[in-house]
């Protein structure tokens, strides 16, 4: 549909013989939280690496952000925000040197960049170790950063490759909390986890095992078509299910 985010057809990526991602087909559409599940090795962060024109797809067809998947790649990391699964930033560097560098890497006008710092540490509540070595910080606060940068060039369209991986539950749920935030202001929300309890927090998402789509849907849909009369079931009793019926 014309305002759909992301709308991938029959995507496949291959690496040698090994085939990562096998022919998904999904929409997601603008101003939702929209949740690609699976477990690791799944094909999760090897599907939003070719959303974000990091990789190549070996066939199929798409568009992020209005931009062609196969064409148009350098216009959708422009236009994106990514935050990827392992940390990137700079640990040598404070925070505040992080978010310099990175207002530069997006090419946000430097009138902006005081009123950019200075929102990215107040909604990341880093305002406290702003100069210390980013090594120093804890993960969740690490997190907090990563998320901050890939805001600075307010995206309306923002890939999240598993964030709170390695986080404590608080800030797990300061994270959603956040996420919440940004979609009410429009921004739409593509997030990859393991963690079937967080799935609660999306509007849609789409349940991914040995890169083939096995489950789409509001989650509450999924449990009920999954599990029948099973009220107590939540997603990752219906997704244990599914990779039940899956295995040979």
């Amino acid at each position: 549909m014309a305002d759909d985010a992301v709308a991938v057809t029959d995507l496949v990526k291959r690496f040698g013989r090994f085939t990562a991602v096998d022919r998904v087909t999904f929409s997601v559409r603008t101003g939702e939280i929209f949740g690609f599940l699976g477990p690791n090795g799944a094909g999760k962060s090897t599907t939003i690496r070719m959303l974000c024109g990091i990789i190549a797809p070996t066939s199929g067809s798409g568009h992020v952000a209005g931009f062609d998947l196969f064409t148009d790649s350098e216009r959708i990391k422009q236009t994106i925000g990514y935050m990827s699964q392992k940390f990137s930033l700079y640990p040598d560097l404070t925070p505040f040197e992080n978010i310099r560098f990175y207002l530069g890497i997006y090419n946000v006008p430097t009138a902006e960049w005081p009123e950019r710092i200075e929102w990215v540490f107040a909604v990341t509540r880093l305002s406290a170790v702003r100069d210390r070595p980013t090594r120093e910080l804890p993960p969740g606060w690490r997190q907090r950063l990563a998320l901050g940068c890939a805001l600075l060039h307010r995206p309306r369209l923002l890939f999240l490759d598993e964030p709170t991986s390695g986080v404590d539950p608080i800030t797990r749920r300061h994270f959603w909390e956040f996420i919440r935030q940004l979609t009410r202001q429009g921004v739409t929300v593509f997030v990859t986890t393991h963690y079937m309890d967080e799935a609660r927090h999306c509007d849609r998402v789409i349940m991914i095992n040995a890169g083939r789509i096995v489950a789409a849907g509001p989650p509450a849909e999924i449990v009920a078509a999954v599990l029948p009369g099973r009220p107590e079931a939540d997603l990752g009793d219906a997704f244990v299910a599914l990779m039940k019926r899956e295995a040979p």
